[in-house]
């Protein structure tokens, strides 16, 4: 298939994915879904979409008290990082309840990679979050036990605070994270962390207005030397639909 006819393909099914929110919502209370374009996919401080801009979907679909199923995949048009995959696709659940002040969660997900294989891997994590005065704050812990797919484990714990501004539809919001882990396979465990363990950070402004939000993040990274190609400043602009 032609590049530009698979670029498109790829779009609809994503498309696709996010708006299967209203189908779904005769089944299910609660059920939320959202589209987006970005202009780039950065995780954990290291772009997944080699700069590029994407195209972004997510679904999450109550199950019972507490519990949902989540998906989401984002355009990655054959990305460096991870083998030539033309999209990443995350399927998983969560459990989230609320004790006294504090907001608790756990989850499973699985990262696919269409367009790539042997790229897949899972990872489980936590949240704690709580309020203190008008600012949110959550600790978040995220462990990808030993695969081959990525070189040994990964380990990622990140601390993140966010504040709604009074009296307009804009939340401020920063975060800092570290990523470390056991290298069995120095190649393969680059994937994730290019340059062993370092740290990220960001800070972001979004704006929400009825089903439209929109965003603008600032993210860095410790890493540097050859494997700081797409993991360096950087400033990240988002639109999106919620349905």
């Amino acid at each position: 298939m032609p590049r530009t006819e698979k670029r498109a393909a790829l779009a609809c099914a994503l498309l696709g994915c996010a708006s299967a929110g209203p189908a779904f919502a005769q089944y299910a209370e609660g059920v939320s879904a959202t589209v987006e374009v970005a202009s780039d996919e950065r995780r954990r401080g290291l772009s997944w979409s080699d700069g590029d801009p994407v195209l972004r979907g997510t679904v999450s679909v109550p199950v019972t008290e507490g519990l949902s199923l989540d998906g989401a995949a984002v355009s990655l048009w054959g990305s460096d990082r991870h083998d030539g995959a033309d999209a990443a696709v995350d399927l998983g659940a969560t459990y989230a309840r609320q004790i006294d002040g504090w907001r608790l969660s756990a989850e499973g997900r699985y990262h696919l990679f269409p367009g790539a294989s042997g790229q897949g891997y899972g990872e489980m994590g936590v949240d704690a979050g709580f309020l203190i005065g008008p600012a949110s704050v959550d600790l978040n812990g995220s462990y990808a036990p030993r695969q081959s797919s990525i070189g040994g484990d990964n380990l990622y714990l990140s601390a993140s605070v966010a504040m709604a501004v009074p009296g307009t539809p804009f939340t401020v919001s920063a975060r800092i994270g570290r990523s470390s882990g056991n290298v069995r396979d120095p190649v393969r465990a680059a994937r994730l962390r290019p340059d062993g363990t370092y740290w990220d950070h960001g800070v972001s402004v979004d704006y929400l207005k009825g089903r439209w939000f929109a965003g603008v993040r600032y993210a860095n990274s410790s890493i540097d030397g050859p494997g700081s190609r797409h993991a360096g400043a950087s400033m990240i602009g988002r639109l999106g639909l919620s349905l």
